[in-house]
């Protein structure tokens, strides 16, 4: 079946020509003389011209500190970084503005969680549950809570699809269990969690749930009311946003019974020799100037990805995936790494026996950008017996023309080491 083929058959649901037009560096050409494929957006996403343009009006007109200037531009920069709270609030549908924390990113939201929580409720014998799924940023802090409290850290299997085994995950949630903490989508191998099923199956035992959405964000419409979580946390740059921003939502029942992850201004109502009064959430947990222009920044992408819309995405993304999986598995000695039932927007694949570094550098030759290693996910790679993977992963604005590309630089790869 060729690209066109697959078009005729299935008739995309975005523009993707108009969407394209946004992100200007698609049109950058590659050193090689070859045009930019870029399939790497499990690891980043590219800016739109909106957002860049954002960035540079704060820039350039609105540029000062916020919250405590009387003067016009300290004012009219706090307000637009607390409309990036509202724009946060309203796609995540949080209930109220104060459950929507700033945060550098994904790895610093699970962190908070981790001192804010972990630190002043988990401790010696109790349990926090994870997945074999999980990017590092959702291991190595529960590992260090562990071993300073005498904790425990058990780990849900998966199956050789990717699919997390639900009923070890059942098994595993018991009585000493403090806290779920999840991943929503697989950066490695793109699986999707059943995450509402499995909150309600941890609630079932009275046990909080954090959600690690940074994957998930880009591809799925994520309503933290309907899926009851007690966290979750993502990150500015996989939805199209600047680096250094991201964001936690926390229910406030629960924000509020936490202890402050950062100390330092704005995290304070008074501070005396003898005694420091906090401040109210959510500034409770942004002590210190945090990255204004980031924020502002994240708060116009997701307005751009709501313009466009996540089922609109979603859909062209799957057709996306199904394509590049058929035309993969056809080439002789590729091996698909994670078959999940449902997954978003990831292939991880490995050829013959052509070490991952090696496809990607001769891929990069044709100027197709993808990511080799281990994608922060080394439990993923031991599990599968590979040391690392190539990684092909989707946007709204790649099209079929792209994976043809990419299918016919593999191709070469594999006759090269033929």
């Amino acid at each position: 079946m060729t690209a066109q083929t697959a078009l005729a058959v299935t008739p995309p649901t975005l523009d993707v020509e108009r969407i394209r037009a946004d992100f200007p560096i698609l049109r950058n050409v590659h050193p090689h003389g070859k045009p930019l494929v870029y399939l790497d957006n499990a690891a980043s996403g590219q800016m739109p011209q909106p957002v860049i343009d954002r960035l540079v009006r704060y820039q350039t007109h609105e540029h000062a500190n916020i919250h405590r200037g009387v003067h016009t531009l300290s004012e009219t920069a706090t307000a637009a970084y607390e409309d990036a709270r509202r724009r946060v609030q309203k796609f995540l549908n949080a209930r109220q503005e104060r459950e929507i924390v700033f945060t550098s990113g994904c790895t610093e939201g699970v962190n908070l969680v981790m001192h804010g929580y972990g630190r002043r409720f988990i401790g010696e014998g109790d349990e926090i549950v994870i997945t074999w799924l999980e990017h590092h940023s959702n291991i190595v802090p529960w590992q260090m809570l562990c071993e300073e409290r005498g904790a425990k850290l058990k780990v849900v299997p998966i199956d050789d699809r990717g699919d997390v085994i639900l009923e070890e995950y059942e098994r595993l949630v018991g009585p000493r269990t403090k806290l779920v903490a999840i991943t929503h989508v697989s950066n490695a191998l793109g699986t999707v969690n059943p995450v509402k099923q499995m909150i309600a199956m941890a609630h079932a035992h009275g046990v909080p749930v954090l959600i690690d959405g940074a994957q998930a964000v880009p591809h799925v419409a994520v309503d933290v009311q309907d899926l009851d979580c007690e966290f979750y946390a993502f990150s500015g740059h996989k939805i199209f946003g600047p680096t250094g921003s991201g964001a936690l939502y926390g229910k406030a029942e629960w924000l509020e019974k936490m202890q402050p992850f950062k100390g330092g201004g704005d995290m304070i109502l008074s501070v005396t020799f003898e005694k420091t009064t906090y401040n109210a959430i959510p500034a409770k947990f942004e002590a210190g100037t945090p990255p204004i222009a980031a924020m502002i920044g994240l708060g116009e992408a997701l307005d751009y990805v709501g313009r466009i819309g996540l089922d609109a995405i979603a859909a062209h993304e799957h057709e996306l995936l199904a394509y590049a999986t058929e035309k993969m598995s056809a080439v002789d000695g590729v091996r698909l790494i994670g078959t999940a039932r449902q997954k978003a927007s990831v292939l991880s694949f490995y050829v013959g026996e052509v070490h991952p570094h090696d496809v990607g550098t001769l891929l990069n030759e044709d100027g197709i950008a993808v990511r080799t290693g281990h994608h922060c996910a080394q439990p993923v790679m031991q599990r599968f017996k590979v040391p690392a993977t190539a990684r092909a992963s989707f946007a709204l604005y790649n099209t079929f023309e792209e994976v043809d590309a990419l299918v016919a630089s593999v191709r070469k790869v594999q006759q090269l080491f033929a």
